[in-house]
C-alpha cells in the first residue's frame, strides 16, 4: 500500500443481472488506482450472480444476504468487512474512466474536514450527456426536493465542460460515492428505512449537520446505465421518492423549520396527486397517496430518527440552509421554465 494513498473499499450492492455486473468489474478492472479492495454484496438474487461471482472472481470480497436489503442495507453490509479508511459506494450498472480513483483520492487528500466526494457521472449510451442520478453534484431546496447540476427533474443537460471546477455539493450520488469510513460510521451510516433512493442525500445532510463537506471532483468520470435495477416510471421509484424526500424533511429539520415547511411540502404533494389524475397517471398517483400513508402511520420512526439525527448534529440549521436552493425548484422548473443549473 502506497503511504500517500488511502486504501479504498469499493463497495458494490448487487441484485441479479450477472451481464451488468460483468461489465463494470471489468471496467474495474481498467483502474489505475493499485490501493484498493471490491466487495461485492450480494442481496440474495436468484440469478446465480453467488456462484458466477465466486468462479469468475475469486479475488472479490463476497457478501451473500439472506434477503434483498436495497441499497442502503446492502451498503451498510458490505462496510463491515471494508479495510479501507475511505468507502466507495458504487452501482453495479457503472463503468468508469481508468484514472477516476486517482482524481477522487487527490480530491479529499488532505483536508479533513472533507466527509465525501463524488465524480461526474454522464449517460452510459449518451457519453455526453449527464446522467439523471447525480450529474455533477447534487443539491436540495427547503422543501427537500432534490436536483443536480446538469439535471433538473427530467431535463439532462450535455456535457459541454460547464460543470468542470471542483465545488462543494450538498450531496454526493450513489452511484458513485466516496466517504470517510470513520465519518460514515459516526453519523450512523445509511437509514435502512430509505431501502433504495435518496439514503445518500440523507446521510450527505447528517455529515453536513457534523459539520463535514462534500465536494464534486470533475475530472474523475463515471458512466452509468441508471434505472436499471428500478425502471423511472415504476410504482416503487416513485413512492421512494415520495416517501423518502418527505421523511428527511420531518426528520432533518430542527422542529421550528419542520413546522414552517410542512404545510407548502403537503401542498405541494397534493398537487402532484392533482397532475397525476389529470394525467391519469394511476401508478404516480397511487405512489404519492401511498407514501402520505406511510408517513402519517409512523411516527414513532419519525421521533426516533428525530433523536438519532439531533446525536449527531454540531451545527444550527441556519448554517446549513446557506447551502440550499432558497426557494421551490418544483416551482422554478414547472413554473418559470427554468431548465439548467445554471439559471437558477
Amino acid at each position: 500500500m502506497s503511504s500517500n494513498q488511502p486504501f479504498i473499499s469499493i463497495i458494490i450492492p448487487h441484485w441479479n443481472g450477472i451481464d451488468i455486473l460483468s461489465e463494470c468489474l471489468d471496467s474495474l478492472k481498467h483502474s489505475t488506482y493499485e490501493d484498493k479492495e471490491i466487495i461485492v454484496v450480494d442481496n440474495a438474487s436468484t440469478d446465480g450472480s453467488q456462484a458466477w461471482i465466486k468462479e469468475n472472481h475469486p479475488e472479490i470480497t463476497l457478501i451473500e444476504n439472506d434477503d434483498n436489503y436495497g441499497y442502503a442495507g446492502g451498503c451498510n453490509r458490505g462496510v463491515s468487512s471494508a479495510k479501507g479508511d475511505w468507502l466507495l459506494f458504487l452501482n453495479n450498472d457503472t463503468i468508469q474512466e481508468s484514472d477516476w480513483l486517482e482524481h477522487l483520492a487527490n480530491s479529499v487528500s488532505e483536508q479533513d474536514d472533507i466527509a465525501a466526494a463524488q465524480p461526474k457521472i454522464c449517460n452510459y449510451y449518451k457519453r455526453k450527456l449527464f446522467d439523471y442520478a447525480g450529474g455533477a453534484g447534487g443539491h436540495i431546496d427547503l422543501f427537500c426536493y432534490p436536483f443536480a447540476k446538469g439535471r433538473i427533474f427530467l431535463e439532462q443537460e450535455e456535457d459541454n465542460g460547464q460543470y468542470d471546477s471542483a465545488e462543494d455539493i450538498f450531496w454526493a450520488s450513489g452511484t458513485a460515492l466516496m466517504v470517510r469510513k470513520e465519518a460514515f460510521e459516526q453519523a450512523g451510516g445509511f437509514d435502512e428505512i430509505f431501502f433504495a433512493h435518496q439514503e445518500e442525500i440523507d446521510l450527505c445532510w447528517r455529515l453536513q449537520l457534523m459539520g463535514k463537506r462534500i465536494v464534486f471532483e470533475p475530472h474523475a468520470v463515471v458512466y452509468h446505465k441508471n434505472a436499471v435495477s428500478l425502471p423511472m416510471h415504476s410504482f416503487q421509484k416513485y413512492y421512494l421518492n415520495h416517501r423518502n424526500s418527505f421523511f428527511m424533511l420531518l426528520t432533518n429539520y430542527n422542529l421550528p423549520l419542520t413546522l414552517y415547511f410542512l404545510p407548502v411540502r403537503l401542498a405541494l404533494e397534493f398537487v402532484a396527486i392533482a397532475y397525476a389524475l389529470f394525467k391519469w397517471d394511476l401508478r404516480h398517483f397511487g405512489a404519492v397517496c401511498k407514501s402520505l400513508f406511510w408517513l402519517l402511520t409512523h411516527p414513532l420512526v419519525i421521533l426516533k430518527k428525530r433523536r438519532s439525527v439531533r446525536r449527531v448534529r454540531i451545527k444550527y440549521d441556519k448554517e446549513v440552509l446557506n447551502q440550499f436552493y432558497r426557494g421551490s425548484i418544483v416551482f422554478a422548473h414547472y413554473i418559470r421554465g427554468i431548465k439548467k443549473y445554471s439559471d437558477l
